[in-house]
């Protein structure tokens, strides 16, 4: 085989009609020697040592990139078609939201006096039992509160104080206070569940967000009728079928990778043109379009294990408002329009997914000069699905009196990754939580069954 730099490159019309009986054949002929050549090289150094890892990063030099550099993914996955029925969806609310105001103590005194303006009367929250109330910007999702599969937990934190949006978010999502930890969690879950199909972790997004920062492979998708090839569909389908022509029968681990991807192409484009038997109707905005491609790619059956998106807006340090209006009632109102669309869209696969929302941190327990809340600790997060202890509030409450609070804060008296574990460990199998909170001891906040 010849060295790269050794394969002609035509310079004229009529140099490039010596390679094949069309100009276009010929110009695919010398693009696949260019391929076929270089992927003999990828291989070698794959001989040479090369880890699939190294060796899926530098993808792009392997004359995959034909394929590769068009696909508006980060990275894909590319394993054994091993599946599961049971999906993670994690929403993280950006910005630090304020869990006094979704969770509310019903008829606290400590609350009323330090947030006159911003707190919600007992008549008008929903019933949470144990002296609380949901914010009534939540009625579309009381049914499945009452139903069990619904729940919430109260002052829960990270081990990391800090009021930095970024070292709190970064803390939250490697799933470790030590900075030498610079994994995802959600990364060592994947590892921690095994292969999966392509689809099995996917970003609804721009960009791979922190926590699934790592090893294991994920697609980061913009709605999945985006997944494939650029172009008209002509020479879309003409160059895909070319590029499996080309990596048939190549025995070099990136012909399977190739394969595999026009495979998953070609499932986004089945997911992508069907509705997949949508029930009800979805709000407008990006993040309720991310719920809707998660519910088709569910309910696809393509083996998608865990799915990330955010929410942003919560940094309400003005105008926070009440019932009547304000931010959080905005924020609130089209959060529980889009997850009470999605549930209602998932049908029975509901009882399959598991939903949770997280925050960097909570909010100051005082209200500021600005009808707002600072940068606090303690915060909220709530959960959705099948198999939970649900209708209920948990974790430990350590109260707003004056000693309670942790520097004005509500204290961080649950930590997130007892919530997390129960969940990864009743509905996922995934038993050992060591790897996934490296330095820190799970144990069980009984949040599920």
């Amino acid at each position: 085989m010849r060295p790269v730099d050794d394969i002609p490159r035509p310079r004229t019309a009529a140099d490039l009609d010596g390679y094949g009986p069309t100009r276009a054949e010929a110009a695919l002929r010398l693009h696949a020697e260019r391929v076929t050549t270089n992927l003999a090289e990828q291989k070698r150094a794959w001989e040479r040592g090369f880890t699939r890892r190294r060796t899926l990063f530098g993808v792009a030099s392997a004359g995959i990139v034909a394929l590769g550099a068009q696909l508006v993914t980060t990275r894909v996955a590319f394993a054994d078609p091993a599946t599961t029925n049971r999906t993670l969806v994690v929403v993280f609310l950006r910005g630090g939201m304020d869990g006094l105001s979704v969770v509310q103590p019903v008829n606290d005194s400590n609350l009323t006096t330090l947030r006159p303006g911003l707190t919600i009367a007992a008549n008008a929250l929903l019933p949470a039992g144990r002296g609380f109330g949901l914010n009534p910007a939540l009625l579309p999702l009381q049914p499945y509160w009452k139903a069990g599969t619904m729940a919430a937990v109260h002052a829960v934190a990270t081990p990391d104080a800090s009021r930095s949006h970024f070292q709190a978010q970064d803390c939250i999502e490697r799933g470790a206070a030590d900075v030498a930890v610079t994994t995802g969690w959600l990364d060592r879950v994947l590892q921690a569940m095994g292969p999966g199909t392509t689809f099995r972790a996917i970003a609804e997004g721009n960009s791979l967000p922190r926590s699934l920062v790592g090893n294991e492979p994920a697609i980061v998708l913009q709605g999945v009728q985006n997944f494939a090839l650029q172009g008209s569909s002509a020479i879309r389908d003409k160059s895909i079928a070319a590029l499996q022509a080309l990596y048939t029968g190549l025995d070099h681990p990136l012909a399977m990778q190739a394969q595999e991807t026009i495979t998953a192409m070609a499932a986004a484009k089945k997911v992508g043109t069907s509705n997949g038997g949508m029930a009800g109707t979805y709000p407008g905005g990006g993040f309720a379009d991310g719920l809707r491609d998660i519910a088709r790619l569910i309910k696809a059956k393509v083996g998608l294990r865990v799915a990330v998106l955010d929410l942003g807006g919560w940094d309400m340090h003005t105008n926070l408002g009440n019932i009547d209006n304000g931010a959080m009632k905005d924020n609130l109102t089209g959060l529980s329009a889009a997850l009470a669309a999605f549930i209602k869209d998932l049908g029975g696969a509901y009882t399959d997914t598991t939903i949770v929302t997280m925050s960097e941190f909570g909010r100051r327990v005082e209200q500021n000069a600005n009808a707002g809340v600072d940068h606090g600790h303690g915060g909220t997060m709530l959960l959705f699905g099948g198999g939970l202890k649900g209708g209920q509030v948990h974790g430990k409450w350590p109260g707003l009196s004056a000693g309670a609070l942790d520097h004005g804060d509500v204290a961080g008296a649950n930590d997130y990754r007892d919530v997390l574990g129960d969940l990864l460990t009743k509905r996922f199998g995934v038993t050992d939580m060591g790897p996934i909170f490296p330095g820190y001891k799970y144990k069980t906040m009984g949040v599920a069954t």
